[in-house]
């Protein structure tokens, strides 16, 4: 299938951006949306965005086809990794979780076209004279987004909420990771070309300085996810009445609770930890570093440890890592090495693994202390006693922490959560959850939508 040339990124490979094509298409945008987004009203969008998303949970869907069928070369990813991946992504985007989404963020606000469902009522002031209030919102006119390259998700995202707020939006990917987004971009100007044409997608490596100030010129908004690095060099550089939302490099990691290290539940339990690893080839914020075992005198985080190893092989038959690029395979078999070493001469490290390739590790250490991994599925089992010495060893990372699985019996999972609310955990799921977030989700603990979003409140005397 060829894809027509609707987009930057579908520009042969050879062909060269410039700083005055980025600031045509920029303007091009602006008028755009003026003429075929500003005005749409959210039902509208909510049922486009919808249908696209069904679309492509069809098999013979021929976007989603061909992002199968090229992913080992295109992404990386194998085929069934990537069926899986975009299945979870593509279930969540139905039109009542994008309603609920928008209740979530915008309440019973009404947009600046008018769109909306109720006006909030709101009583008293510091004069005690009753009013009414009205909550108006309005989207950004240019919204750019700085998408990293490990994972497609949060660029598919960054369009749905960009198109929910109504704003011209411009993706830039980097070097090498614009086929799914360009995908998913062509299959909403394939269901609606007016809307398609209110965005840009392109990809070319970050630092280009000339390219760059040409899209921060006409940004209103810019989201960006990366290092930390990169969003302090990227926040210099805007001029300063520029919204700037920034996700910096987070981690995540589980815990297995002692009550729930039965028989019945112990290999259930391994292979959801195994659906968290596997998904995404580990390679999210989302997705956990180490495992953290409850001990309980026994052999279990040991056990669970050849367990999840037994589960991670079993998936390799059926959701296979894919090749690497020698760099990251070297790093796999160097932190292998290190581990063979130190089994050899203490049982407090213990360490399973694919033969004859670098598809899977599991490592188990005494040593409690919060590890990163090399990712591609190299995951650590660790025991402690409990919750608190979990999140004593994991103090070098606090502040920094996404995600956290949780399994434990339903009478103690509340009060787990309450525990890393407070500590500063910004998210709390079930093992096996990880990588699929609600549509609802909080990135990093704030709002994705309402953060795009600018308030009016208009206050009536009654």
């Amino acid at each position: 299938m060829n894809l027509p040339n609707y987009f930057l990124a579908d520009l042969p490979p050879e062909a060269t951006l410039s700083p005055a094509m980025i600031t045509e298409a920029c303007q091009t945008l602006k008028r755009n949306r003026e003429r075929y987004l500003a005005q749409r009203t959210t039902h509208h969008l909510v049922q486009v965005l919808a249908e696209v998303a069904k679309g492509w949970l069809q098999t013979d869907n021929r976007f989603r086809k061909l992002a199968v069928e090229s992913s080992p070369a295109e992404t990386g990813f194998s085929p069934a990794t990537l069926a899986k991946g975009l299945d979870n992504f593509f279930r969540q985007l139905t039109a009542e979780n994008i309603s609920e989404l928008l209740e979530q963020e915008l309440g019973h606000a009404v947009g600046v076209t008018g769109d909306g469902c109720h006006v909030t009522r709101e009583a008293g002031s510091s004069r005690h004279v009753s009013l009414a209030t009205r909550h108006f919102w309005r989207g950004p006119e240019f919204l750019v987004h700085i998408a990293a390259g490990n994972i497609p998700n949060p660029a598919l995202m960054s369009i749905v909420l960009g198109l929910l707020t109504r704003s011209a939006q411009f993706l830039k990917c980097a070097s090498g990771s614009a086929f799914l987004p360009r995908l998913f971009a062509h299959a909403i100007y394939d269901a609606d070309p007016k809307l398609g044409a209110c965005f840009e997608v392109a990809e070319w490596r970050g630092g280009n300085v000339e390219l760059e100030e040409a899209l921060f010129t006409e940004a209103n908004c810019v989201t960006a996810t990366g290092s930390d690095e990169m969003l302090a060099a990227i926040r210099s550089r805007l001029p300063v009445h520029t919204r700037f939302l920034g996700y910096g490099h987070r981690v995540s990691f589980g815990f297995v609770a002692r009550a729930i290290l039965t028989r019945t539940h112990l290999r259930r339990v391994a292979a959801r930890v195994a659906d968290d690893v596997v998904a995404w080839n580990q390679l999210g914020c989302l997705s956990p570093h180490v495992i953290y075992v409850q001990s309980r005198g026994e052999n279990l985080p040991e056990k669970f440890a050849e367990l999840l190893a037994d589960e991670l092989e079993q998936r390799e038959q059926t959701e296979p890592r894919g090749e690497l690029v020698a760099e990251h395979a070297a790093a796999i078999a160097s932190r292998r090495g290190i581990y063979e070493v130190r089994a050899a001469h203490s049982p407090d490290t213990q360490m399973w693994h694919s033969k004859n390739s670098t598809a899977w590790t599991v490592v188990f250490e005494a040593d409690a202390r919060f590890q990163m991994s090399c990712l591609n599925r190299f995951v650590y089992v660790k025991g402690v006693k409990d919750l608190d010495e979990m999140l004593q060893n994991a103090d070098a990372v606090r502040g920094k922490v996404s995600t956290v699985g949780i399994a434990a019996p339903e009478d103690q999972a509340e009060e787990l959560a309450m525990q890393l609310a407070r500590w500063g955990v910004t998210r709390v799921c079930p093992l096996g959850q990880m990588q699929i977030p609600p549509l609802t989700w909080r990135h990093d603990g704030r709002p994705a939508l309402g953060d795009l979003v600018t308030w009016t409140d208009f206050e009536q005397s009654v």
